[in-house]
C-alpha cells in the first residue's frame, strides 16, 4: 500500500537539524562509485550516521569551502542513496539529466526559507518536476502521470490551502512510491556513509 505524507511526520520531529534543508536522491542504475564519477566527486572519510554527516558538512561550510559540499551515500537494495545536507545539486537539472544516462533519479530537496523541489528524471529525461508546496504546477514528459498517487499520498491539489502543510513529508512518500526504498529512523542513524566532496560552483 502507498505509504502517504502522514508516514514521513517523523522526518521533521526526529532529525530537526537536517530537515530544514537537505536534498535527498535515489538513483538505480549507478553504484556509488560511478555516481561519484559522474558528479566528479572527490571521496572523504566514511562517517556514521546522518548526525554526523550533518555536523561534516555544516563544519565544511563553515571552513569557507564553499565550493565544495559533502555528500553521503549508502547503497539500498538496487538503489543508490545520495544524501546532501543543506545541498541541491540533485534536483539541478543540467547536473542530472547528464548523470541519469541509463538510469533512474529521483530525488526531493528543501531549504530552509521552505522552497522545494521533486525531480524524477530517466535515462537523460526529465519526466516530472514541482514544488511540493505548490504541486498543481509541474513540468516534464510526464506531469500528470502520477496525479492519482500525489492526491492519495497528500499532495494538495486543490485551490485551498491546508491546514496542515505535508509536502515535505509528502516528497518522501512519492519517492518510495516511485523507488521502492523506504528511509528509516535505522536507516539514517545505524548505517556508515560513503562519503564525498563535489563541486557545486
Amino acid at each position: 500500500m502507498t505509504k502517504t505524507g502522514a508516514d514521513y511526520a517523523w522526518f521533521e520531529n526526529d532529525f530537526p537539524d537536517i530537515a530544514e534543508a537537505y536534498c535527498f536522491t535515489l538513483v538505480r542504475g549507478l553504484s556509488p562509485a560511478e555516481l561519484m564519477s559522474r558528479l566528479e566527486g572527490r571521496p572523504e572519510a566514511p562517517l556514521q550516521g546522518i548526525a554526523a554527516v550533518v555536523d561534516a558538512a555544516f563544519a565544511r561550510y563553515d571552513l569557507g569551502e564553499g565550493d565544495r559540499q559533502l555528500v553521503a551515500m549508502t547503497t539500498v537494495g538496487a538503489w543508490t542513496l545520495l544524501i546532501e545536507p543543506n545541498g541541491y545539486l540533485g534536483v539541478t537539472e543540467d547536473r542530472v539529466l547528464p548523470a541519469s544516462a541509463g538510469a533512474s533519479w529521483v530525488s526531493h530537496f528543501v531549504n530552509i526559507n521552505a522552497v522545494g523541489t521533486f525531480l524524477w528524471a530517466e535515462d537523460r529525461v526529465l519526466r516530472l518536476c514541482f514544488d511540493p508546496m505548490f504541486p498543481e504546477d509541474r513540468w516534464g514528459t510526464a506531469p500528470d502521470e502520477l496525479l492519482d498517487v500525489m492526491e492519495r499520498i497528500g499532495f494538495h491539489l486543490a485551490d485551498e490551502s491546508p491546514e496542515t502543510d505535508l509536502s515535505s513529508p509528502a516528497a518522501f512518500a512519492l519517492a518510495e512510491h516511485l523507488t521502492s526504498v523506504a528511509i528509516t529512523p535505522e536507516l539514517l542513524q545505524d548505517t556508515t556513509f560513503i562519503c564525498a566532496t563535489v563541486q557545486v560552483r
